[in-house]
């Protein structure tokens, strides 16, 4: 296998308390180790840890993901909109072990933008492989539910007009020309990784890049007929309720796991993560209470979310104070997001995958730079406040620029060939009936 110094290899060289022979073992992932005299050797319980943290983070999608969205649309588009988590699921999956995985994380002559082929449908990788202290192969499957809950998070965007058939195509392309690429810059061994952008858990790989995508979709597809007119509230919360506590429980393993490792950093980034989600829904619930008079459910379930989006880039960087602060800030400017700035935008996002998940990843990836600290870091920080926030804004806007450009180009491709939307009969109907051939009763 071709050896890269991973996010988690990152994670692990940060944490305070780390054995000699566990850096041995990181060292040998990289160039600077390459000659390294200790070998990497397995580790059970950081094993144990990321298997658990793998289905955890699969079950942020499945049934997360899918009852969460699923609860905000029309009656007549429950089981379309849960059709996009479950066929994101089974299409990533395939497409990830078959190329997605090599381009993210091989190594190719390009290989500060994107990696090579050498990985394809995980040739080159063996039962007795580590990516730290784990097996590779456990790696490449933690890393595919990463890829497999970004396209589902976009597919918010898109709800209740998109055809499943153009959708399911766009997936596939988009993993490979977007994910794989951007989160090679970021975890890789990129340059965004080279310029020491840090993103823990997914704020520019997975957050930013789906709300960028989702809205740049929703513009290309156009806006919902009756958009603004016709009444389109929820049909039943309590999915979307069951689904965020799904979700919340989930982002244990997603942030938590990204140490790769069962030891203090994992459990600083469990605790961080708790603590931004309750101070992101407390933070929605007042600012209802006090602009609106009732602090609603779905307001409470969009601040935990919030605040689960903000903390991701900085669970191994920063303090429980770090987290009150970022879960409380990137919640108000959701807030605005979702409330207002969408006005101004003048874009169907239906289910608010940019105003949650886009803005709350530049968020929190900002105030990543600001709150990292060196007692969670174990080591003095190698830029100044703003020297780290800059390079967080760098990766910021690379993100945004590249995924709106390639994203923008695959959905009118898509449109001029097979089309992107279903006809308005379609839509009339609901997308459960006219394109899945099932209802609700």
């Amino acid at each position: 296998m071709n050896a890269v110094i991973t996010r988690a290899a990152f994670a692990k060289f940060s944490q305070p308390l780390v054995s000699t022979k566990s850096i041995l073992s990181l060292l040998l992932l990289s160039p600077l180790g390459a000659h390294a005299a200790d070998t990497p050797t397995l580790n059970a319980g950081d094993t144990a840890w990321v298997l658990i943290s793998t289905a955890l983070v699969l079950l942020m999608t499945i049934p997360g993901l899918a009852l969460f969205y699923s609860g905000m649309v029309r009656k007549k588009n429950i089981l379309g909109t849960m059709a996009h988590s479950y066929g994101a699921t089974a299409l990533v999956s395939i497409i990830w072990i078959m190329l997605g995985y090599s381009l993210a994380f091989g190594s190719s002559d390009f290989n500060q933008f994107i990696g090579g082929f050498d990985n394809a449908l995980l040739s080159n990788i063996g039962l007795g492989d580590l990516t730290g202290t784990v097996p590779t192969l456990l790696f490449v499957t933690f890393q595919m539910t990463f890829a497999i809950i970004t396209v589902a998070i976009l597919a918010g965007s898109i709800a209740e007009r998109i055809k499943f058939s153009s959708f399911m195509v766009f997936t596939a392309l988009w993993v490979l020309l977007v994910y794989a690429p951007i989160c090679h810059w970021v975890w890789g061994g990129g340059w965004l990784m080279a310029d020491g952008a840090l993103d823990f858990a997914g704020g520019t790989v997975v957050h930013i890049n789906a709300g960028v995508a989702g809205i740049v979709l929703a513009a290309v597809l156009g806006k919902r007929n009756g958009y603004n007119r016709d009444p389109m509230a929820p049909s039943n919360l309590a999915l979307t309720l069951i689904g965020t506590g799904l979700i919340w429980v989930g982002w244990f393993g997603f942030n938590g796991g990204s140490a790769l490792a069962a030891n203090a950093l994992a459990g600083n980034a469990l605790l961080v993560t708790q603590v931004a989600a309750a101070a992101g829904a407390l933070t929605w619930f007042a600012i209802e209470k006090l602009v609106r008079g009732k602090a609603s459910v779905l307001g409470g379930a969009s601040g935990a979310v919030a605040g689960l989006v903000g903390i991701t880039p900085a669970a191994g960087f920063v303090t429980v104070a770090g987290a009150l602060a970022i879960g409380i800030i990137t919640s108000l400017v959701c807030f605005y997001a979702v409330n207002y700035l969408k006005r101004l935008l003048k874009i169907d996002d239906s289910l608010d995958a940019f105003g949650l998940h886009g803005v709350g990843g530049i968020v929190g990836a900002i105030l990543t730079g600001v709150f990292v600290s060196p007692a969670i870091t174990g080591k003095p920080l190698a830029l100044s406040t703003m020297g780290q926030v800059w390079v967080q804004l760098e990766g910021v806007f690379a993100v945004i620029i590249y995924c709106a450009i390639v994203t923008f180009i695959i959905a009118k491709v898509i449109q001029l060939t097979m089309g992107l939307r279903v006809t308005d009969e379609d839509e009339y109907t609901g997308l459960d009936l006219a394109v899945h051939g099932e209802r609700i009763e």
